[in-house]
């Protein structure tokens, strides 16, 4: 059957056949992961796999103690994650069951109210203002119907819509009511095939992903042929096969950072546990610090970098032009003259005009907010009269509505006719083309047509309004009007926009608007929000395509008119160039960017569905500022990442170097498996958790982040490990050859745990004062320290590690050897700080493939607002 066949509905029994047919109206999904394939994807990381293959050994060989460390470190990591992974998706989950959408159908005849997800196709679905259009469908009687589109086309002015015309699901109804037929459904429906893509593409690996699991790869070799390496020597000086496989395995263990997987997923909870603090839920935990190595903000324009609705910002009459303060629907401002003896009486009847010509209501304040009922934009109207008089709302008491000519879209124009005693009043209000041509005086027309050019130059919608009184009922309504102003309204930026693009900008990324309204619009909020200070042309072209202007993308940063798959392309244009891209929206036409981008960053507030489902990171109060914080979060993981590697590299490389070098220089087998499992233990342990919870570095924030492609010990990372490293081992066998013949493990084994807990410190990240909150790193260490200690005093941990009591004089001297490292490596640092200062901006722009119909320079001359 022909779903458009039937306009009278359906019965109960047809619905419910074709809903057992067509499955429920709902968008597709990935499938939920099992428990199952989080724990897999968790234990896939090359060092994981190396411990795990470490643990078979240890445990063939009978080492169960030893195993028993390699065990805790795996689960530890793998619970973590998978925790955090459930936590993110259950919370996401009740964000979508509060957004459950409903739906007026007429079954057997009767307006019945149902769960949007029962909607069937056929159906015939009711539609008033403020409705949530349920599925696809054709519109089959409309009264003033008006649809705002933007989560799907991202035009931030509703559009009116008539019989005959297609309305997509997610839309919502601003103004009017109507009756459609349902033709789409679920899948099958444009909100549907979206979602569809979204649910089968792949989720791309973050810059820390790929540098971890670069670094990993790197290392597990290097491990393995150094652990074959000592298992050889071992097996060339007599030693048992056995204790060498031991010696081995346990030199693998030491010389890789096991303990990284553990200390990369605790400082990504903790990130995550501080970003749920800011209102912003993190889906996916590697998300959290994607963001500190992003390079690009790509952003929606409408209900993102904007408030998503809009508000008169600017009156114009003959007699002079008013700004209009205040934000959104708050009735709190006021209208500030912009020329010198302007009357403000004048206003009176403009206010009053904007209120009779008008079919929304404000109520309120309710808790400080004001609700509104009907068109927004009609609803902005009304707050800007109540702005210059709140007397003015009360108009409709005074002067009463008897006829009116709703807006429609060929006239783009509503007329209005009130009586008052034995006063009548005629209102029009639209389109300035519409109304001024009904003015009777050609010079007032010629003005007014001037202004409002003027005033869309500069981004504006504007609306005329004029008027007529008459002592009897006029017969035409519209003949001989007078003008009383123009309203010219915007979608103004977001309180807090300009301070997100500016800090956004001293932290080297680059702010990309993308939107799908005008240029003229784009460009306007480009100018407010400074998008433009470098001067980026903003390219604007009849054709949107791969290829075009390519010579000019490196200064394009405003992209208009944008479809859904254009916004793609963009992504794929500055990630091809090598930047880290972040991507933030809130409808469904954004969401297929959201998920190509590094990382999506959804509004859970007024944000679809679809863009939550497609994001990495929803912002539950679509507050953007929250971004920045972000911003900061990835960079202090990354930098306490890589302080962490600094750390536990050094000392696997001592650790290494000393069992390497011991025989040459006099000490045979410088330390036992057991002993080379309780350093690492105690050094990569508590010590180790505590380098994720380190603060932030202020100077994290004035710098670019490092490209992707650079390695994690880039940036001289590696020449400082292995230094750090070197000058660990080099006290280690000092203290080794100093030692008495039958305390040399012992020396060595106590100078190499306490020196490498001294390094610790000296890489703490800056701080001032006490900071109680921030010493868990000092805590962890003198704890670490005192089980080192206690391994050469409680006789119970000298039987299990084989060590010997220092005595006084001899422990003074172990102690001096194992603080000189953090000594010298504290003071080497605090010179770097004070020569080095923050590196300078990144350039900007992509050198890839433009594509959407951005905004040029050349065609910017107008003000912004």
């Amino acid at each position: 059957m022909n779903p458009r066949a039937d306009a009278h509905g359906l019965t109960a029994a047809e619905a419910a056949e074709r809903l057992r047919e067509q499955g429920p109206n709902l968008p597709p999904r990935a499938r939920p992961r099992r428990l199952v394939g989080r724990v897999f994807d968790q234990l896939r990381d090359p060092m994981i796999l190396l411990l795990l293959g470490a643990f078979v050994v240890i445990i063939a060989l009978g080492d169960v103690a030893d195993a028993s460390i390699i065990a805790a470190v795996v689960v530890l990591n793998t619970t973590i994650g998978v925790v955090q992974e459930v936590r993110a998706a259950n919370a996401l989950a009740a964000l979508d069951r509060m957004a459950a959408p409903w739906a007026t159908v007429r079954r057997d005849g009767q307006l019945t109210r149902i769960p949007a997800p029962d909607v069937v196709t056929g159906d015939l679905v009711r539609l008033e203002a403020g409705d949530v259009v349920p599925a696809d469908g054709e519109i089959v009687e409309a009264a003033g119907l008006q649809v705002d589109e933007s989560a799907m086309t991202g035009e931030s002015v509703p559009v009116t819509r008539g019989a005959g015309e297609e309305l997509l699901a997610g839309t919502v109804l601003t103004r009017g009511r109507g009756f459609a037929v349902v033709t789409r459904t679920g899948a099958t429906s444009g909100l549907g095939s979206i979602a569809a893509q979204i649910a089968s593409a792949g989720v791309r690996p973050t810059p820390l992903q790929l540098r971890l699991a670069r670094l990993s790869r790197q290392l597990v070799v290097l491990t393995v042929g150094v652990a074959l390496l000592v298992l050889v020597l071992g097996l060339l000086r007599g030693e048992p096969l056995d204790d060498m496989i031991i010696l081995s395995v346990s030199l693998a263990v030491a010389a890789i950072p096991e303990s990284l997987p553990a200390v990369v997923t605790i400082a990504l909870a903790l990130g995550a546990y501080r970003m749920a603090r800011r209102s912003a839920l993190v889906r996916r935990l590697p998300a959290v610090e994607t963001l500190g190595s992003v390079t690009v903000l790509a952003s929606d324009k409408t209900g993102t970098l904007t408030e998503g609705r809009m508000v008169v910002q600017e009156l114009w009459s003959l007699h002079g032009t008013w700004r209009v303060t205040g934000h959104g629907y708050d009735v709190a401002g006021e209208l500030v003259a912009r020329d010198d003896g302007v009357v403000p009486e004048e206003l009176d009847a403009l206010a009053r005009d904007l209120v009779l010509c008008n079919d929304a209501r404000i109520n309120g304040p309710h808790d400080g907010v004001w609700d509104i009922v009907g068109d927004p934009m009609e609803a902005a109207l009304l707050v800007a009269a109540a702005k210059h008089d709140r007397g003015a709302l009360d108009a409709s008491a005074v002067w009463e509505r008897v006829d009116e000519t709703p807006f429609d879209s060929e006239t783009k124009r509503m007329t209005t006719v009130h009586r008052s005693g034995d006063g009548w009043l005629v209102v029009c209000k639209g389109a300035p083309e519409a109304v001024i041509g009904l003015l009777g005086d050609r010079d007032v027309a010629a003005a007014a047509q001037s202004a409002a050019t003027r005033l869309a130059e500069r981004g504006f919608r504007v609306l005329a309004v004029a008027d007529r009184t008459a002592v009897t009922r006029p017969d035409d309504p519209d003949g001989g009007l007078v003008l009383r102003g123009l309203a010219a309204l915007a979608d103004p930026a977001r309180e807090t926009a300009e301070e997100v693009v500016r800090a956004c900008r001293d932290a080297g990324i680059r702010t990309v608007m993308i939107t799908g309204d005008h240029p003229a619009t784009a460009r306007a909020i480009a100018d407010e929000l400074t998008l433009t200070r470098e001067g980026p042309e903003l390219a604007e072209g009849p054709e949107v395509g791969r290829g075009e202007h390519a010579d000019r993308v490196d200064r394009i940063g405003v992209y208009a008119r944008v479809r859904p798959e254009h916004k793609v392309h963009i992504v794929d244009a500055w990630q091809r160039r090598g930047d880290v891209v972040a991507m933030t929206g809130d409808g469904v036409n954004d969401a297929p960017a959201l998920r190509r981008a590094d990382i999506g960053i959804a509004m859970g507030d007024r944000g679809t569905e679809v863009a939550r489902q497609a994001a990495d990171l929803v912002l539950a109060d679509d507050d953007l500022r929250t971004v920045v914080v972000a911003v900061g979060e990835g960079r202090r993981i990354y930098g306490n990442i890589r302080r962490f590697l600094r750390y536990g590299l050094s000392g696997g490389f001592a650790e290494v170097a000393v069992l390497v070098a011991g025989p040459f220089v006099g000490i045979p087998i410088p330390l036992g498996p057991g002993q080379i499992l309780w350093i690492n233990m105690i050094t990569h342990g508590l010590p180790g958790v505590a380098f994720g919870g380190e603060p932030p570095d202020p100077a994290d924030m004035k710098r670019p982040s490092p490209s992707p492609e650079k390695s994690v010990l880039g940036q001289g990372l590696l020449r400082q490990i292995l230094v750090a490293g070197s000058l660990i081992g080099l006290v280690a066998l000092v203290a080794g050859l100093l030692a008495p013949d039958s305390h040399r493990q012992t020396w060595v084994f106590l100078t190499l745990g306490l020196a490498q807990l001294g390094v610790a410190l000296s890489l703490r990240a800056p701080r001032h004062g006490l900071q109680w909150r921030s010493r868990g790193l000092e805590a962890a260490v003198l704890i670490a320290a005192a089980l080192q200690v206690a391994a050469v005093l409680w006789s119970p941990l000298r039987d299990l590690l084989k060590t010997d009591t220092v005595p006084l004089d001899d422990a003074l001297l172990v102690l001096a050897l194992s603080v000189a490292p953090g000594l010298v490596l504290g003071v080497w640092q605090r010179i770097v700080d004070r020569r080095d200062g923050p590196a300078e901006d990144a350039a900007e722009g992509p050198a890839g493939e433009p594509v959407g119909e951005p905004v040029t320079d050349r065609e910017s001359s107008a003000t912004g607002r």
